[in-house]
């Protein structure tokens, strides 16, 4: 790469400069007034030669760059210039929406990792975190290797939010705690945050809490000593100390029983544990990783799950989204499980457009497994190379595929108040206000069920109702919700 002036740290001159690279003309326009509608100075370019020489030229506070340039890779040119200069945040944008390329924009150093198509106060938002960055000084060093060839599958809006935080958590040894229905793919996270990491090399340990008779899983994690118990004949390690150097990992943790709580909160406090029936202190040098299909909160509240053990564990929250929320990746989900049963040796098959579109329609209350044994068992069973959509609906059996149930109960809410003012208030059906009255009753359980699935993020509450975070922001004023003081439990 050509040598480019080193700038110099202090200099944040206000309003700050940005840099724009895209080689969509449109794209560029966009970006570009939304980025001087909050005061900055933008110069746009379209090639990675052109942003060297303006690199030459000027240094920038920021730097916004795509991935796929006509004369180049954004990502390995964002690599070098981390070592020109380090001072510098770079914010990537990628079509590529894939875990790899959340993974390699880390690796590159960049600050954010932006998939479009992107939201652009979200960009906004990176932005001003990227200044706050640079006057603080560069993060933590990214991670030192990746696997191209990752489990986690699909280009979902939902799925970018978690590939975001798989790429900024895999470089530390931070707690994490994964939460997602059944069959999300919760180990599948996992592995990805392991295999990642710089404990890839070491073991990775899963232990599944709901499968363990609840009086040996304290054995199960810590180890026992001979003669500890009734039929403990010899010692045997515990999980903790087989996953030494490396990762552990404990799903479905929302049925672990209290006294386990316990000495699980010991050893993540004190980094220490003795087996069962043991007196020696062992040290415990693993990565935690958590996983529940649970709310602990309201596990906190009903008194089944330390409130204490909670906060230890809800460092880094992963929220997986079911496929229900994420149906612009069935398709590619079904099109990856036959290629791999495929590969595995089983028929090669492929969907019709028809059944695609079931598919899509489905609700999968078992998630992703449910769609992976579905594509297995069509691998295997299917008459002809190609599934189409009457053979789909057999496999599933008499029910077939059916639509969303949000869709099927929300019309029957609506018709049930309907009912309801006819009966008590007829004189609303008349009057002109039913409209009003109906978009009243709904907003505010709406914007409050969003708020709680999001945490009271109103960025991506506001994403999720498909609004303007300035149009939510006043529906808050409107009806007197101030989401700083509301408490809420994790819907997800």
């Amino acid at each position: 790469m050509d040598h480019i002036p080193h700038p110099v740290a202090a200099r944040m001159t206000q309003p700050a400069r940005i840099l724009l690279c895209d080689d969509d003309a449109a794209i560029r326009t966009v970006v570009a007034q939304a980025l001087r509608r909050e005061g900055h100075v933008v110069q746009s370019v379209a090639t990675l030669g052109q942003l060297r020489a303006q690199l030459r030229a000027e240094a920038p506070d920021v730097l916004v760059t795509d991935v796929v340039l006509p004369d180049g890779d954004g990502l390995e040119h964002a690599t070098a210039l981390a070592a020109e200069m380090p001072d510098l945040p770079v914010i990537v944008l990628s079509a590529q929406n894939t875990l790899t390329t959340a993974v390699r924009a880390t690796e590159a150093g960049a600050f954010d990792y932006l998939p479009k198509p992107f939201d652009l106060d979200t960009l906004a938002l990176a932005v001003r975190g990227a200044l706050a960055r640079r006057r603080r000084g560069p993060d933590e060093a990214p991670v030192d290797s990746i696997d191209a060839s990752l489990p986690l599958i699909g280009r979902s809006a939902a799925m970018q939010d978690v590939y975001r935080v798989i790429a900024r958590v895999v470089a530390t040894d931070l707690t994490v705690l994964v939460t997602g229905e059944s069959g999300t793919g919760k180990e599948l996270v996992a592995r990805a945050i392991h295999d990642l990491g710089r404990r890839a090399r070491a073991p990775f340990i899963a232990l599944n809490m709901a499968a363990i008779p609840r009086e040996l899983i304290e054995a199960e994690l810590f180890g026992h000593e001979r003669g500890a118990f009734t039929g403990a004949a010899q010692r045997s390690a515990g999980k903790f100390e087989q996953a030494a150097g490396g990762t552990l990992f404990l799903d479905e943790i929302g049925d672990m029983p209290m006294d386990a709580q316990t000495r699980l909160l010991r050893v993540l406090q004190s980094g220490e544990f003795t087996s069962v029936g043991g007196a020696r202190v062992i040290r415990a040098d693993v990565r935690i990783v958590a996983a529940t299909n649970k709310t602990l909160a309201a596990q906190v509240q009903s008194g089944q799950f330390r409130e204490d053990l909670f906060y230890r564990l809800n460092v880094v929250p992963i929220a997986l989204p079911p496929l229900r929320e994420r149906r612009q990746d069935v398709a590619l989900l079904a099109r990856h499980f036959l290629d791999r049963a495929g590969q595995e040796g089983l028929p090669r098959k492929t969907l019709s457009a028809e059944a695609l579109a079931l598919l899509e329609a489905h609700d999968w209350p078992g998630n992703v497994r449910e769609l992976e044994n579905l594509m297995r068992r069509l691998a295997v069973l299917g008459r002809d190379t190609t599934i189409e959509a009457g053979e789909l609906r057999g496999a599933l059996g008499e029910g077939g595929l059916r639509p969303p149930a949000v869709d099927i109960d929300l019309h029957e809410a609506v018709r049930g108040w309907l009912r309801r003012i006819a009966r008590e208030e007829p004189v609303t059906l008349e009057n002109g206000t039913l409209y009003d009255r109906l978009i009243a009753d709904v907003e505010r359980p709406l914007i409050e069920a969003m708020l709680d699935r999001h945490g009271n993020n109103q960025l991506r509450a506001a994403k999720a109702m498909g609004l303007n975070r300035n149009t939510l922001r006043k529906r808050l004023d409107d009806l007197g919700i101030d989401p700083a003081l509301r408490p809420y439990q994790n819907e997800r």
